[in-house]
């Protein structure tokens, strides 16, 4: 069947599984038209189109930080479309197509909730009641599939962003038990890695202090992970108050027609401030 001329478009969110199976028709429909017709979908290639999914990939991210319904939908559409894409590209090289990503996907999810899919003659044997179980058993199946890691850290991206790396990597290493008995316990680490970074600066040697650096931001998202807060969203709400305040600095600066390279530091403090009252 072709969905090219289903125009109906209107955003519902309760659309049946027939609707939801037509639309993604659709989108392979339309995909399907735009490889064999545009000039721009013609010459893409796996290498081409990676810059384009990681920025199509934070754009998505923008929009659920400032949840942002709207703009989640479309962001979410525009993630899909290069999935379905690459997967395009992979059934014209006869290597594999969307059926095979999503009977994959499938699979890896059934074999990795076996608490909810049991495998035959296993059933009623899971104890897994909590989301750290999961999680542990999560981490554990990994590693016992066919083409899974084959350690325990194998699985954390190496382009992943720096922050998020750390994080990952702290939490693939608690799910073996690899970790403080009492959370508690991280923030004598915490103070002794800022001592040590304190110690370095003031011997004025950059590389030692940029690896002390480096050690006390690892120890913060740890502290953070133990204490179930994300530190990518924390940095990230704490970056949009940070613009939020020095907006509006700048705009209160440019009504009395001045710059802000002409103000002291204990003007802007005062504007500052009222920013912060602001907000509450």
């Amino acid at each position: 069947m072709n969905y090219l001329n289903n125009m109906t478009t209107d955003i519902q969110g309760t659309h049946s599984r027939e609707e939801k199976l037509q639309a993604f028709g659709r989108l392979l429909d339309v995909l399907d038209e735009l490889r064999v017709k545009c000039p721009w979908d013609k010459k893409q290639t796996n290498e081409s189109l990676r810059p384009n999914t990681i920025e199509e990939t934070y754009e998505l991210c923008d929009a659920l930080m400032k949840d942002d319904k709207k703009n989640i939908c479309k962001e979410l559409g525009d993630v899909l479309l290069h999935v379905c894409f690459y997967a395009k590209i992979g059934s014209e090289t006869e290597d594999f197509d969307i059926a095979d990503v999503c009977n994959q996907l499938c699979d890896k999810l059934i074999f990795r909730h076996p608490h909810v899919f049991p495998p035959k003659g296993h059933e009623g044997e899971s104890h897994v009641e909590n989301a750290q179980q999961v999680s542990e058993q999560w981490e554990q199946l990994k590693q016992k599939e066919k083409d899974g890691n084959k350690t325990v850290l194998a699985g954390v991206p190496s382009a992943l962003p720096s922050l998020i790396k750390a994080y990952r990597i702290q939490d693939k290493a608690r799910n073996v038990g690899f970790d403080w008995e009492e959370r508690s316990q991280v923030w004598d680490k915490v103070k002794e890695e800022i001592s040590e970074f304190e110690a370095e600066v003031e011997h004025m040697d950059k590389a030692k202090a940029e690896a002390e650096f480096g050690d006390v931001m690892f120890s913060l998202i740890n502290a953070a992970r133990l204490y179930k807060i994300n530190p990518d969203n924390a940095l990230e709400h704490t970056n949009q108050k940070f613009i939020r305040r020095f907006n509006y600095l700048e705009q209160h600066t440019l009504k009395q027609g001045r710059q802000l390279t002409d103000m002291t530091l204990e003007e802007m403090d005062k504007i500052w401030n009222e920013a912060k009252q602001q907000e509450g």
